[in-house]
């Protein structure tokens, strides 16, 4: 066909009139796509604009985009991650984008710990992820379900709020509370100097996800032969404002009420979250009332730089019903420990306020160097009428942490070398005295404690060929406690001093990933675990000056992966620990903890964690199925242990079962009804050395089910009810381990429901 000259000057006369106009109705938006766990740049996010445009962010994860005039929302989309829209911001301002894994993709999923911020796939250690849907299963009440339903952890309550946390058999020291277990929030040190952990005084609305690392793996995180857990918070959706509010009520006079207001911009991000929980009780002085308040925000002056700071204030009060016979527990678990010192007639319980505060920064020299450091500060009161005593603590402390991490290439080899440090110094006045029904009576004792704990780390990571991750750490670690005596309770000097002298814990791992789906890992790390404050000094105010650190060495093996087209998920590890000085307690007469050093144990174990996904499909009405399962088998001994006339040699370690296992089911409709069931089985479990008095296995079922759906753009909707132990099996939750005069037993709650609602808005 042949064109004639004026016909094709007018299209020329067309294409020059507007065609300048077509290029000034076009904009440039670009910014950086981050795994919003560990900030590392995302390459290969499709970005499309709301007008059609796409583009995919490269090996930085930056991206540039001309956009139409009238574009005004972006969708971020990647493989493993949660699709994300955002406003098309100003001019000439760029975009910061955090993309959250998604939780059907655990192949993507990022570990924190270790500081190597590696996929899971790619992490050489036996570490158990729960995310914010497993918390959400349950009542919120408090996060012992939750942590529960991973292999090698056990998590107790022995009253409402009075937890007691064991990893891999750690409870042998814990007649009450966390210990030798370090546990950080945000990255901040949540575990106080003195070695002890107020875990109660954090809602679980707090914590948006949890990763535990079990055994002596923590070098870097300094002393313990337990294990590390390391919290996240809770964030705000990038380029999202909301409120949301909620309520539950459920039985024995459970109502839980929170209020939360976020932001997230790609300059800030911003949480403001209030709750509150009452509870009536299960047994007579069981009760609980408290109020958390906390604020948690990230900054991002620059792609170099990120700031953050985090508040939380808590005010806590709970009462302790104390441990029954095996005579009363069968009588009637619902009463409360009675005589003379009965915990009505003595008002036991604990009134704890405090607030802590931390403040974090991470900057990036270049895309090679990288710098982390928190500061923190706390400050606590505690008011504790027990049975036999009343004591009333002040503490106060400051501490911080720092670490520096260089990647480079040796050769074809890529390598990450870790260094840095980590100091706590805390400060308690502690005085003791008797209990006269409830009110403090005559002064038995007045200490000032200071406790200063501190280590240094180093790491070194090299991905060496054929697929061979390798891992050398080594941390020095170094404790003291000072305890000046402003009353005596016995003779012995007015200044008591013991330094744990610093110590070497390495740790030397391999891993090899056979493909994109399935990897196995080995190591061997050491650890050494010294007394905490209060295993030093008693609440009957004597010094346990002979007491000696623990040291322990751990072997283990573990494959995980994923098969049938990524359906099926699992994780399985074996480990031996050879522990010394083992440290384990008993009630003496006045029901005092006491605590001594008891020789060694072997500690043989087997951790199991399986998923399937069944239906995977949001568009479908039935949009999700999948089922999981977590198995533990404990073959734990004391090895050499003489007291007195006995020798408990060979005996089965002290509550500790040697079988536990969870498994769930969970369901999603499109239409927004969901389904979450939970089993939950423990074998019979040793509550003595000896090895006469156990516990009787039990098997809790569970369930939560609701409708969860946005009601247009701006509101969303969450009505829900449930049920728990749902069996109505009689158990005891929190064991009271060597009790004096049989008192074993701290009874769980039988079958009992709740119900809630939860309203969102989007501003």
């Amino acid at each position: 066909m042949k064109i004639s000259l004026p016909l094709f000057s007018f299209f020329l006369f067309i294409l020059m009139v507007f065609l300048p106009q077509a290029l000034l109705a076009q904009r440039l938006v670009s910014g950086r796509v981050l795994d919003a766990r560990s900030e590392l740049p995302l390459e290969g996010v499709t970005v499309t604009a709301s007008t059609g445009e796409q583009a995919v962010t490269n090996e930085l994860g930056d991206f540039g985009l001309s956009v139409s005039e009238r574009a005004r929302r972006l969708v971020f989309s990647y493989l493993g991650y949660t699709t994300q829209r955002t406003t098309i911001p100003p001019a000439g301002e760029e975009l910061r984008v955090l993309l959250e894994p998604s939780a059907a993709s655990l192949q993507e999923v990022v570990i924190t710990g270790y500081e190597s911020n590696r996929p899971l796939l790619q992490t050489a250690g036996a570490v158990s992820l729960i995310d914010r849907e497993v918390i959400e299963r349950f009542d919120e009440s408090s996060i012992v379900r939750a942590v529960n339903t991973v292999p090698g952890v056990r998590m107790e309550e022995r009253a409402p709020a009075s937890y007691r946390l064991s990893i891999r058999g750690s409870t042998l020291r814990s007649p009450y509370g966390i210990r030798n277990v370090k546990v950080y929030y945000d990255g901040i040190p949540f575990t106080e100097a003195n070695g002890t952990t107020a875990l109660n005084l954090m809602d679980a609305a707090n914590i948006g996800r949890i990763e535990v690392l079990k055994g002596p793996a923590g070098s870097i995180y300094g002393a313990g032969t337990g294990g590390t857990v390391l919290l996240e918070p809770r964030r705000a959706a990038t380029g999202e404002s909301a409120l949301k509010v909620g309520a539950t009520t459920g039985s024995y006079g459970f109502r839980r009420y929170s209020a939360t207001a976020g932001f997230g911009t790609e300059k800030a991000n911003v949480l403001v979250q209030y709750a509150k929980q009452q509870y009536d009780g299960y047994r007579p002085q069981s009760a609980i009332d408290r109020d958390v308040l906390l604020i948690t925000s990230e900054f991002y002056p620059s792609e170099k730089r990120t700031v953050g700071a985090n508040i939380i204030y808590s005010n806590l009060y709970y009462e302790l019903p104390g441990g029954l016979t095996q005579e009363q527990y069968d009588e009637n678990p619902r009463q409360a420990r009675g005589g003379m010192f009965g915990s009505e007639a003595q008002n036991a319980s604990m009134n704890q306020e405090g607030i802590n505060v931390g403040v974090k920064q991470e900057y990036r020299f270049n895309d090679q160097f990288r710098n982390n450091t928190v500061l923190y500060g706390l400050h606590r009161f505690r008011n504790h009428p027990f049975n036999t005593d009343y004591e009333r603590n002040a503490s106060q402390e400051f501490g911080g942490r720092t670490s520096f991490v260089y990647d480079m290439n040796l050769g074809s080899v890529g390598a990450a070398f870790t260094v840095g440090g980590e100091f706590q110094r805390g400060f308690e006045a502690s005085r003791t005295y008797d209990n006269n029904g409830g009110e403090p009576g005559a002064l038995r004792s007045d200490d000032e404690v200071v406790a200063k704990s501190g280590f240094l780390f180093a790491q070194a990571e090299f991905e060496l060929p054929a697929g061979i991750i390798a891992t050398a750490a080594l941390s020095l670690n170094d404790t003291r406690y000072e305890i000046t005596r402003l009353q005596q309770v016995a003779t012995g000097d007015y200044i008591y001093t013991r330094n744990f002298e610093a110590e070497l814990s390495p740790r030397i791992a391999l891993l090899k990933q056979f493909s994109n789906n399935i990897s196995v890992h080995a190591s061997v790390s050491s650890g050494f675990s010294p007394p905490t404050e209060e295993e030093i000094l008693t609440s009957n105010g004597i010094l346990n000056e002979d007491l000696e650190a623990e040291r322990g060495t751990n072997y283990e093996v573990g494959v995980r992966g994923f098969a049938l087209a990524d359906k099926l998920s699992f994780d399985v590890a074996a480990f031996y620990f050879r522990l010394s000085e083992t440290i384990v307690s008993r009630q003496d007469v006045s029901s005092v903890a006491v605590f001594r050093n008891v020789g060694s144990t072997n500690q043989k174990g087997i951790e199991t964690s399986i998923g399937y996904t069944f239906i995977d499909k949001p568009e479908q009405t039935l949009s999700l199925l999948k089922a999981w399962t977590s198995y533990t088998y404990n073959h734990f001994r004391f090895d050499e242990y003489q007291r007195d006339e006995d020798n408990f040699s060979g005996n089965r370690l002290t509550g500790t079962a040697p079988h536990a296992a969870v498994a769930g089911l969970d369901l999603n409709t499109s239409l927004g009804f969901y389904l979450n069931a939970t089993g939950t089985y423990v074998d019979e479990i040793p509550l003595n050395d000896a090895n006469t008095v156990y516990a009787d296995s039990y098997l809790v079922l569970g369930a939560r089910a609701g409708f969860k759906r946005q009601l247009g753009y701006h509101i969303g909707l969450e009505v829900f009810g449930g049920v728990d132990n749902l069996t109505d099996e009689k158990y005891s939750l929190g064991n009271d381990l060597n009790a004096f005069g049989g008192r074993y037993f701290q009874p769980a709650p039988d079958r009992n429901y709740y119900g809630g609602i939860n309203i969102s808005y989007k501003l």
